[in-house]
């Protein structure tokens, strides 16, 4: 969208539809729907502990249907309905400062500059550790959802400013990009740790930049240490750059500077701004 409509339509957001006048429509854990002013629901409810309140539909003739991401950040399940959500859910999944999300877990209205009712649901919520939270969509590409898509990006964007939240159309990550994350989400649980003492002895290994299959050869068979490196990669505590295709030459670093540190942040992040620093939470 150009500058010039983009500040236009703020400006009509911030009197019409960014302000106290919108509503959060959810299913409380017990299935009660309930509306609240924005304000007061974004300061009050669990949205990462919420169920959708719409459901993801079936669509006959579609090569892609509804299905669930387990969370290796909450140990629970999240529902998905496209590729496009799926590759976000893994990305948040990953950001060490994240620590809940939810799919659908609220819709927002409000009355826009005609008068008429608007309502949007976004399709993901993500909960950050200084409980800030995330609203977020997940288009297939930059100009999925046409203007009224924009539109609504402008009204989120002012809501969630006001509360001290984020709103972001997550763009998709590089095709390899995503096809590494989807490689080491396959090892994202924590049973791929390995036994006691395995992390430290791979950090020992790769303290300096060595390839992938050297590094883990010194360390013990790689069908027992193979596995653990990516759970490594996937939890950060090593890195490696993921723009790049995973083999057994990539290097790979125990130091997040050295090793690829530079994408590790980004996706770190999510598509939004990081907080806080890598915790490790996600060997648990």
């Amino acid at each position: 969208m150009e500058g010039h409509e983009h500040s236009r339509l703020a400006q009509q957001a911030a009197a019409g539809g960014g302000g106290a006048a919108i509503e959060a429509v959810f299913a409380t854990a017990a299935g009660q729907v309930t509306q609240l002013p924005w304000d007061q629901a974004a300061a009050s409810v669990q949205f990462e502990d919420l169920a959708p309140v719409s459901a993801f539909s079936v669509v006959p003739g579609h090569r892609w249907g509804p299905g669930w991401w387990w969370s290796a950040t909450t140990g629970r399940h999240v529902v998905h309905g496209s590729a496009a959500m799926r590759t976000q859910l893994m990305v948040l999944d990953r950001n060490p400062d994240v620590i809940g999300m939810a799919a659908r877990p609220v819709r927002l209205l409000w009355r826009d500059t005609d008068e008429r009712v608007r309502s949007w649901v976004p399709q993901l919520f993500a909960r950050y550790a200084d409980g800030t939270g995330l609203l977020a969509d997940c288009p297939s590409s930059p100009s999925a959802g046409g203007d009224r898509a924009q539109r609504v990006r402008v009204v989120l964007e002012a809501a969630c400013m006001r509360v001290g939240w984020a709103h972001r159309r997550l763009e998709p990550p590089p095709t390899v990009v995503a096809a590494n994350l989807r490689w080491l989400a396959g090892y994202r649980h924590p049973r791929n740790q390995g036994p006691t003492g395995l992390q430290a002895a791979l950090a020992e290994a790769f303290a300096e930049p060595r390839p992938l299959a050297d590094g883990a050869a010194a360390v013990g068979d790689p069908l027992q240490v193979l596995p653990a490196v990516y759970h490594a990669l996937w939890c950060g505590h090593l890195t490696a750059p993921l723009d790049e295709p995973l083999h057994e030459e990539v290097l790979v670093c125990a130091d997040a500077e050295r090793g690829g540190g530079g994408v590790e942040k980004r996706l770190g992040a999510g598509g939004v701004q990081g907080r806080g620093e890598r915790s490790g939470r996600h060997t648990r």
